[in-house]
């Protein structure tokens, strides 16, 4: 290996330990992880002079602030930069696929809402005669419609249990296999990235349970304006 210093060229041999692969081309093609003492030595160097000092945060959203702390303490002879800074494009592209995944949640619950709405008129149509009969019993349009409502909210329950034990497998197989691949030049990942956040999967089937339940409100008005007469000649 050839080392530049003041366009000056200085081989040195060393053996190849290991190959890494992160799937960014960036660090792949530039960056070796070797012995510090060997660019001492090359750059004259003690024991305590280093080009740089990178400092792992266990809170990714305290970056900017310990940015700052670190400016501050380290005085103007120096710098720093955070990774968001040297890396930007990387970010950008992670919030690209941040929006993406808000757009496709949003669509998701519009489908099923529609879906939600569309089922609970097909029930209530097929219930005609027998919410004509529970209206000439003396039944109020509100205990009818919450009839229908909790009949809703049964259905999306046993929806979300489905759907939360395909997803929750799916997520467990492609953890352990892989199966869902990814080209690298584009993802920077081999395969889809997966993992388990139960806070956020609470907070999506609570949001989901709620939303479904103000959307079944404006199908269970329609029971208001059948008449009891009307619907027990109904078939």
């Amino acid at each position: 290996m050839y080392f530049i210093i003041d366009n000056n060229a200085r081989g040195r041999k060393f053996r190849v330990s290991g190959i890494y692969n992160t799937g960014l081309a960036e660090f792949d093609e530039m960056y070796v992880f070797g012995d510090i003492r060997h660019i001492r030595k090359l750059n004259g160097w003690d024991e305590t002079l280093v080009s740089g000092i990178e400092i792992n945060l266990n809170d990714f959203s305290e970056l900017n602030t310990m940015a700052e702390k670190v400016y501050d303490i380290i005085g103007y002879k120096l710098n720093t930069q955070t990774i968001k800074q040297l890396y930007p494009q990387i970010f950008d592209w992670i919030e690209i696929q941040d929006l993406n995944v808000l757009i496709i949640l949003i669509l998701m619950a519009l489908v099923s809402g529609i879906t939600m709405i569309s089922t609970l008129l097909i029930l209530i149509l097929e219930h005609t005669r027998d919410i004509g009969m529970l209206k000439a019993m003396g039944a109020t349009n509100a205990s009818i419609r919450k009839i229908f409502i909790y009949a809703s909210v049964n259905i999306t329950f046993w929806g979300l249990l489905w759907g939360n034990s395909i997803a929750l497998a799916l997520i467990f197989l492609q953890k352990q296999f892989a199966f869902i691949p990814l080209p690298e030049d584009s993802y920077f990942v081999s395969s889809v990235p997966v993992a388990i956040g139960f806070p956020g999967i609470l907070l999506i089937n609570l949001a989901t349970i709620l939303i479904c339940t103000i959307m079944m409100l404006i199908p269970s008005l329609v029971v208001r304006y059948i008449s009891p007469v009307k619907a027990i000649r109904f078939e």
